[in-house]
Parts: C-alpha cells; sequence; structure tokens
C-alpha cells in the first residue's frame, strides 16, 4: 500500500498518527481516503469546494505534484506522499 506522511502540525487531526496506509490509485484518491478516515482533517487538507487548499504542498517521493499532474498524479503501491503545510513566521 502507498503511505501518506503526516507532518506533525496535522496530527493532532490523526489520533497523533504519523502516517496513514491507503490503496488509492492517485494522489486525489489517497488524500480522500485519509480525509475520510479522519474528518477533523478534512478542513485542513481542502477547501468549501473540495479543493486542495492553496498553503498544502503535496509531493510524490522528491517530486512536487504541482510540477506532475497535480492531484491526478498516479501513485503506486510502494508510494511516499508527503503532506508539506506552509508554515508562517517572521
Amino acid at each position: 500500500m502507498a503511505k501518506i506522511l503526516i507532518p506533525t502540525p496535522l496530527r493532532k487531526f490523526t489520533n497523533n498518527a504519523s502516517s496513514f496506509e491507503v490503496r488509492a490509485a492517485t494522489v486525489a484518491e489517497a488524500l480522500q481516503a485519509l480525509a475520510d478516515a479522519h474528518p477533523p482533517l478534512k478542513g485542513h487538507l481542502f477547501d468549501n469546494a473540495g479543493r486542495l487548499r492553496a498553503f498544502i504542498r503535496i509531493y510524490v517521493g522528491e517530486e512536487d505534484i504541482m510540477s506532475l499532474q497535480r492531484e491526478d498524479t498516479p501513485i503506486k503501491e510502494d508510494s511516499v506522499v508527503s503532506i508539506v503545510p506552509a508554515i508562517a513566521g517572521g
């Protein structure tokens, strides 16, 4: 199964799980499965229209999905999907 790595700031919405294993064909399917399994996380990943929030970056392996096929990027059984939220500071 593919693995989604959950960053520390979002773990409070996943019962402190650091990863989530999923069978999915695309990044969109994988993220939806994660949100379905952990409903409090949904609003932090998706906007009201169901689109991935602009401040969230998703990587498959080392590749940003924005340079691939975005949410339609295919994933394999051994893919590692990383969620990287923007961090503000100053």
